[in-house]
């Protein structure tokens, strides 16, 4: 082994006593990262009960990494290096990082910002303008945030046309019995049934329902096919798109006649 060590040329830098340095800083380093990972588990399942999943999150890697930190600096300790130069030269590398790397710092600002506000969490639906797959903090403070999932019920909207010679009254009574038929539609808050306006070919209405945060889907899929089960039952037309046809000023029918072809 001395001789491998002097054929590289480090058995006059390799000494027993920094070999053994270098054995406890490989211990230490690899203990200290389990230990650290371990601490930051235990402290997010102490507080989990007391805070929402996104601050037990944020929690456990802010433990992690504080205590990787020290874990890197003791082995640096070990390995014969000062924290006092170690310290100005990170000072000095982060400097010059920062000034290299702008939209990143921006980007760490803004999720400080995210945080702080707590605008969304975890497990939450959004829809953000644009659109992207991946977007960066500085994008989501700047633009609109859509959160679907911030209360515990939602809103279901069901666009519905019927035929403008259906008797409406019958149509909303129809719409709510569904509604009261469904066990998944809440009874507070009440349905509501909204006139949208005279559309090329049908009335157009939308009916609205309430459901648990889990059962948006759900609602919406068997609302639907409730729906359309309950007007065939009672003849209630969802009518397809119609064109009417005018030959010069008046409305007077034209004759149009068939001829067969041979």
């Amino acid at each position: 082994m001395t001789d491998f060590f002097a054929g590289l040329g480090l058995s006059e830098w390799l000494t027993p006593e920094r070999f053994g340095s270098l054995v406890w800083a490989v211990v230490t380093f690899i203990v200290g990262i389990l230990l650290a990972r371990l601490a930051a588990a235990a402290t997010a399942r102490a507080i989990r009960n007391r805070v929402s999943t996104h601050e037990a999150l944020l929690v456990r890697r802010l433990v992690f990494y504080v205590l990787v930190a020290i874990v890197i600096i003791a082995t640096m300790q070990q390995m014969g290096f000062k924290p006092g130069v170690l310290l100005g030269t990170a000072g000095f590398l982060s400097i010059a990082i920062g000034f290299a790397a702008q939209t990143s710092v921006s980007n760490l600002i803004s999720g400080l910002f995210l945080v702080a506000e707590r605008p969304f969490s975890i497990g939450d639906q959004l829809e953000v303008d644009g659109r992207m797959m991946r977007v960066p903090n500085e994008n989501m403070i700047k633009s609109t945030v859509l959160v679907r999932t911030r209360f515990p019920i939602r809103r279901v909207d069901l666009q519905i046309g019927v035929a403008y010679k259906e008797d409406t009254v019958r149509v909303r009574e129809i719409l709510f019995e569904v509604a009261d038929r469904n066990p998944l539609c809440l009874d507070e808050p009440a349905p509501l049934f909204i006139y949208m306006g005279y559309g090329d070919s049908a009335l157009e209405i939308q009916f609205s329902v309430w459901a648990a945060r889990e059962n948006f889907l759900p609602v919406r899929t068997s609302m639907y096919e409730e729906i359309k089960a309950a007007f065939d039952q009672n003849d209630i037309e969802i009518p397809f798109p119609h064109r009417t046809l005018y030959t010069g000023s008046v409305t007077e029918p034209f004759p149009v006649e068939a001829v067969e072809r041979t």
